[in-house]
């Protein structure tokens, strides 16, 4: 038995721990033969808490329970305080969201059915706060498909009513556990980032200052300003700055990689015509184009749906598709870009007459560094890629809730599809079956 005499009517038995299944509407309290109101045990539950209270609490985990039964809150204090954990309480949502803020919980037992509130944008509020708290759903048998909702919007797990002390330290056991590798997972994403901050100065500061300065002495020399030059002088100069210039565009897209950030792309959201990023992205690589004589075609729908975006990001995504479309394209080819209006979501696809890629390499056409081997193709550019470009468009494709697919049959040409949606949702994901 338990210190305060709790015993149980009907089939509820006490459990090999002492403890009681839960069933407020079943519940009696005994001792000696005497019954005791719901404040008696409230009060012992308090004297419990408050001695669980004094002890260290450098490691002890809080959880809060938002039910507004006052019964429940006794239960899960009594089962709970045992395990070491540190128990809050709220009778209704607005209350709940007002302790998450001073106790900030590790846990939230959250009945969805308090009266006149939206167990749903509670949910959601309190995620906002601390998107690691996990959220255990109390719910009653008649609202099982209210828990699977509340599951899709960030809920972790649910507790039917009526639950043993066992079910219950099973469930919040789980989710401690959860909650531990989320913030792990907080903690080394923050900690990647300060590695990728450090990135950044170094390669901007160490590497491409020198570099650009290098280039700059380099110019000075061939023309002339520091006297005339032979002609193997200047051969080897120029292919000094050829590399050079090579090093500064990998440098150049290390840093664009290290850039891209979901956090970085959704602080500058805006209406983005997509018309004006294809022409805006192209005029970039225009001269490239006319260098080769490639003829391209825009075919984009009068009318077309603007789209919520990165309107910078997405520059540099199509800049890249387009880069490798040119570089990689026959003299006097072409390339061809369409738009298609999928409803929610717009489709650009950018097909060209290029060398291809070969079946094996397409798995890997978007693993940073990866090249496809083009020997033998004396009509494409000789110019060698850093193997960044392709893993930059997954990157801010990724960024933007899209995917993007890839046909390509060597010595035909390739032909890339990006997907984008219309509107963003930081919490949506591509769906498997559009990506089919």
């Amino acid at each position: 038995m338990i210190s305060s005499g709790i015993v149980l009517l009907e089939s509820d038995r006490e459990t090999a721990h002492g403890d009681f299944v839960f069933d407020p509407s079943r519940l009696v309290i005994e001792a000696g033969g005497v019954t005791h109101s719901r404040e008696r045990i409230r009060t012992e539950a308090e004297i419990f808490m408050a001695a669980m209270s004094r002890r260290d609490k450098k490691n002890t985990k809080t959880i809060l329970v938002i039910d507004d039964e006052e019964v429940m809150h006794d239960s899960c204090a009594q089962v709970l305080s045992r395990q070491g954990y540190s128990i809050v309480t709220a009778y209704e949502g607005e209350e709940g969201l007002k302790k998450v803020l001073t106790a900030h919980p590790d846990l939230v037992l959250f009945d969805m059915k308090l009266a006149g509130k939206n167990g749903i944008n509670i949910l959601r509020n309190i995620l906002d706060i601390d998107p690691t708290i996990v959220i255990v759903v109390i719910t009653g048998h008649a609202t099982i498909e209210s828990a699977v909702e509340a599951m899709k919007h960030g809920a972790s797990d649910f507790l039917p009513k009526p639950f043993t002390p066992d079910e219950l330290r099973l469930i919040v056991s789980r989710g401690m556990e959860k909650r531990d590798l989320l913030l792990q997972t907080r903690k080394l994403r923050e900690e990647n980032w300060r590695i990728r901050e450090n990135f950044v100065s170094i390669i901007t500061h160490e590497m491409r200052s020198p570099l650009v300065a290098v280039e700059e002495y380099i110019e000075v020399l061939l023309a002339g300003i520091c006297g005339r030059m032979e002609e193997k002088q200047i051969a080897v100069l120029s292919r000094c700055k050829c590399r050079i210039m090579w090093l500064l565009s990998l440098v150049n897209e290390w840093l664009s990689m290290a850039r891209i950030q979901e956090t970085t792309i959704f602080e500058n959201l805006e209406e983005v015509d997509i018309r004006n990023v294809l022409f805006e992205s192209f005029d970039l690589m225009n001269v490239q184009a006319e260098e080769k004589n490639i003829t391209v075609t825009f075919d984009i729908p009068a009318g077309i749906s603007p789209i919520t975006g990165n309107s910078a990001a997405l520059v540099l995504l199509f800049m890249n598709l387009y880069s490798n479309a040119i570089k990689y394209n026959k003299k006097f080819g072409s390339i061809a870009i369409k738009v298609y209006d999928k409803g929610d979501a717009l489709s650009i696809s950018i097909s060209d007459t290029g060398i291809g890629i070969p079946q094996e390499s397409l798995p890997f056409i978007f693993d940073e560094f990866f090249r496809v081997r083009t020997q033998g193709k004396e009509e494409v550019s000789t110019e060698t890629g850093t193997g960044l470009g392709l893993a930059i468009v997954k990157r801010i494709v990724e960024v933007h809730k899209g995917y993007i697919n890839v046909e390509s049959t060597p010595g035909i040409g390739s032909c890339f599809t990006v997907h984008l949606p219309k509107k963003q949702d930081a919490s949506a994901e591509p769906d498997d079956e559009d990506k089919s």
